[in-house]
């Protein structure tokens, strides 16, 4: 049994011997940021979920055919690329209470990283009537490089705060 054992591993030692390796950093990071959006929390559940194409201005494309953020337990954060069905999964949602809750569990942007990334999105009834408090929080742990902290942060208050505001505004088409 040894031997079977040292003879597949002898196997390998040519593959492994012209593999190129190269040091990868690790380290994890968390942050969390409310804003307070113009409209009460099932019209910003229907607007930040569903099809999202209005006013999610990233993608892998460059110009794609569907964005959707499926909200129930299993659902995906779909890019389509075309109408072929060519895409990308972002996110698999985890949890969903409409319209309080919505986890995904993703490496969005840094997709072929190897990066865990958790996103809650937590919605309740703002101060003023008619608004929302929304928070953004995210837990990300493994292959992080400098600088993708702040990127991750900047990019979804860009989402939340600019464009998804926009779209609640009426300054985005629908």
């Amino acid at each position: 049994m040894i031997r079977a054992v040292l003879c597949c591993l002898a196997l390998l030692l040519p593959a492994a011997a012209g593999a190129e390796t190269a040091p990868v950093p690790a380290g994890a990071f968390a942050f969390t940021f409310t804003v307070t959006l113009p409209a009460a929390p099932a019209q910003v559940w229907a607007a930040a979920t569903g099809n999202v194409l209005p006013w999610w201005d990233h993608s892998m494309s460059g110009d794609p055919h569907a964005m959707v953020i499926e909200p129930r337990p299993g659902g995906l954060f779909l890019e389509t690329f075309d109408a072929s069905g060519d895409g990308v999964a972002h996110a698999v949602v985890t949890y969903a209470r409409r319209p309080q809750m919505l986890r995904m569990e993703g490496p969005l942007g840094l997709a072929g990283h190897a990066i865990h990334m958790v996103t809650t999105w937590t919605l309740a009834p703002g101060a003023a009537p008619g608004t929302t408090d929304f928070t953004v929080e995210v837990h990300a742990a493994g292959e992080v490089h400098e600088g993708w902290p702040d990127v991750v942060e900047a990019t979804w208050r860009h989402f939340i705060d600019e464009r998804l505001r926009a779209y609640l505004e009426g300054r985005l088409a629908r």
